[in-house]
């Protein structure tokens, strides 16, 4: 058995087999390491609670980082409701393999994508496994994808703290970058978002920050605003919990529209204040990252 020589880091944990590890899965751990040493950035999208616009977030993150010439795939692990084909208009791809590995699809020339939504025979066709069939298939995503060189890796999960974002933790250990936690403003969300930071900190995962989403909406006629959802609590928590707040993207109509048209919005609305908002919150992310560096 030899050693991986996929990068020259004398620290890396696929470097020497394990005590009483089996030659299988040895040789396992070494090739999800070689696929993940070639992606500069590992970031995990979380939230607590659903319907808090995370998968919307985790596409435009993607897109947006794309669009500034960046090297992006978009992996998602929502294995029971997969909503990145969707969302990207990708709904009738499938999945190919090649030489023993799976390709991603590319959605642009600086964005690919991998989602179970691209293994049903139907959009319809519902995913009914229990944990060591979720474990597999995301462990195949991490080992068997030829992902590339690429500067990011954004991984959508479903929401709460279950065997997705826990087998991911477990798999990629200290590789990973962090984790970005989506929520909307009202305390309902937000006591969720508190179990998503502390799953965090028992898995030794970096919290890069929280998302305040649909946070106020301004009148496209007036240019009032209305705290719909109220506004500032996501901040605030963020504040008692000690981890940054990376800002707040506002309720807007052409998020709902771009999402059913399958274009992400960041592209299609780019001089739209929210928009910025979403520019804005990215540079907090970068700005994180590289003080952790």
């Amino acid at each position: 058995m030899s050693e991986c020589d996929s990068c020259s880091s004398t620290t890396c944990s696929a470097k020497n087999k394990k005590p009483e590890e089996q030659n299988k899965d040895y040789v396992e751990r070494q090739q999800l390491a070689q696929r993940m040493c070639k992606i500069k950035h590992k970031i995990m999208v979380f939230s607590g609670k659903g319907g808090v616009g995370k998968s919307t977030v985790a596409v435009n993150l993607a897109a947006s980082l794309a669009l500034k010439g960046k090297k992006v795939g978009l992996l998602d692990v929502d294995l029971h409701g997969p909503s990145i084909p969707r969302l990207l208009n990708m709904e009738d791809r499938q999945i190919e393999a090649q030489g023993g590995a799976l390709l991603p699809i590319e959605y642009s020339d600086n964005l690919k994508v991998i989602s179970i939504g691209f293994m049903l025979r139907s959009r319809n066709d519902a995913v009914v496994w229990r944990g060591p069939m979720k474990y597999g298939l995301i462990k195949q995503f991490l080992k068997d994808v030829e992902w590339g060189e690429l500067d990011y890796l954004i991984i959508d999960f479903p929401p709460g703290t279950g065997d997705e974002p826990l087998t991911i933790g477990q798999l990629l250990g200290d590789s990973a970058e962090g984790a970005i936690i989506v929520t909307t403003p009202q305390e309902i969300a937000l006591l969720d978002v508190r179990k998503s930071i502390n799953f965090c900190k028992q898995l030794g995962i970096s919290v890069l920050g929280v998302i305040e989403n649909m946070s106020g909406f301004v009148c496209p006629g007036c240019g009032v605003k209305t705290d719909i959802f109220s506004s500032g609590g996501a901040e605030t928590m963020a504040g008692e919990m000690d981890v940054p707040f990376l800002g707040r993207i506002p309720i807007e109509p052409g998020i709902g529209i771009a999402g059913e048209d399958g274009t992400p919005f960041v592209g299609r609305y780019a001089e739209s204040e929210t928009a910025k908002a979403f520019e804005s919150a990215i540079e907090s992310i970068v700005e994180v990252e590289e003080s952790m560096e």
